[in-house]
């Protein structure tokens, strides 16, 4: 008998056991008796990078105007693993959140790959533009009632991308055999194929050891990034190319959203919205700093010549089957 009461309790204690590590929220409230849910923000960008410093506002935001009922904790450098598996955790219900872009969601919605292509949008204003068209909305309600993926937002913005590299490229042929990483994505890679390099696909917290080791030549990216990850110890000259304007976004998985209260919900979109317009404006103006203390630093900057770029870069579109896409994203932004 004794046996089998010992039993009976061993089982209650793993029972509780499971329900405390399966729950994706936090506990309830001890004085308003009110859950608390919980948002876990990835993103592979270093803590000291802006668009982190955005997601810290977010958070704050959240905190405070929902009295302390929507948490979110901001974890940056790829904390909690590549965005493929967080993705696929959302996707799962877990209560996690991504910084995406338009190339990666295109996986999903083909329509979205677009806002990865070359020279699409000159600058965040045009950004803004797409993710206010009806068509945009069209793309993210297929994303979240085909896929399961729900955008929060897509007006973060992290500046203009350029090519990293340890010798001059001032036209599309000076790129002729180098291995340059760029994001895995077909619309990335297709781009950079265009405009004369070889793409290889790899998280960006390894581009830093790989140019070390020799395993790559460069890499492209926006100075947001290159100045915090301190790629100006492996790198000499940054490429003034502007190839991609780096629109982002939050998305999370659909089933976790919906477990949140209606007000919840309203408040989550609406500040994420709000904040990544703030955070984009500001890291508007910081690109000419971030430029200037990578030339501090050694690094030097090369005007290159962005006519031929653009030119080079045309055939992405073609490849990709993307020319009719871009002239209606155009007609609805009013753009020529």
């Amino acid at each position: 008998m004794k046996k089998i009461i010992g039993f009976i309790s061993l089982l209650t204690l793993w029972s509780m056991l499971l329900v405390g590590c399966g729950s994706n929220d936090t506990e309830v409230s001890g004085e308003s008796n009110e859950k608390v849910y919980t948002l876990k923000m990835s993103t592979q960008q270093a803590d000291t990078a802006p668009i982190v410093k955005g997601f810290n506002t977010l958070a704050e935001r959240l905190k405070e105007k929902s009295d302390g009922r929507l948490v979110m904790e901001v974890y940056p450098s790829a904390q909690l693993g590549s965005d493929d598996d967080v993705i696929e955790q959302a996707e799962q219900g877990v209560n996690v959140a991504l910084l995406t872009d338009g190339s990666r969601m295109g996986v999903y919605v083909e329509e979205m790959g677009i806002l990865g292509a070359p020279y699409l949008i000159d600058n965040y204003d045009e950004a803004l533009k797409i993710t206010q068209t009806d068509l945009f909305q069209s793309w993210t309600d297929k994303l979240a009632s085909e896929h399961g993926v729900r955008v929060l937002s897509f007006n973060w913005y992290d500046g203009p991308r350029h090519f990293l590299t340890n010798e001059p490229i001032e036209k599309p042929e000076d790129l002729d055999g180098l291995r340059v990483r760029t994001p895995g994505s077909p619309v990335w890679q297709e781009s950079i194929k265009a405009m004369g390099a070889t793409p290889i696909a790899m998280p960006w917290n390894e581009v830093y050891t790989s140019i070390q080791q020799g395993a790559i030549d460069g890499a492209e990216a926006q100075h947001t990034s290159s100045y915090p990850s301190r790629i100006y110890e492996v790198i000499d000259y940054v490429n003034k190319t502007g190839h991609f304007q780096l629109i982002n976004g939050i998305v999370v998985g659909e089933q976790w959203f919906n477990t949140l209260p209606e007000d919840l919900q309203t408040l989550l979109l609406e500040e994420s919205k709000a904040v990544a317009e703030e955070n984009a404006r500001e890291i508007e103006n910081m690109q000419q700093e971030f430029e200037e203390k990578m030339i501090e630093e050694g690094m030097k900057v090369v005007e290159s010549d962005v006519d031929a770029f653009k030119e080079a870069a045309m055939q992405a579109y073609e490849e990709l089957d993307l020319t009719d896409l871009r002239d209606e994203v155009y007609e609805a932004i009013g753009k020529e």
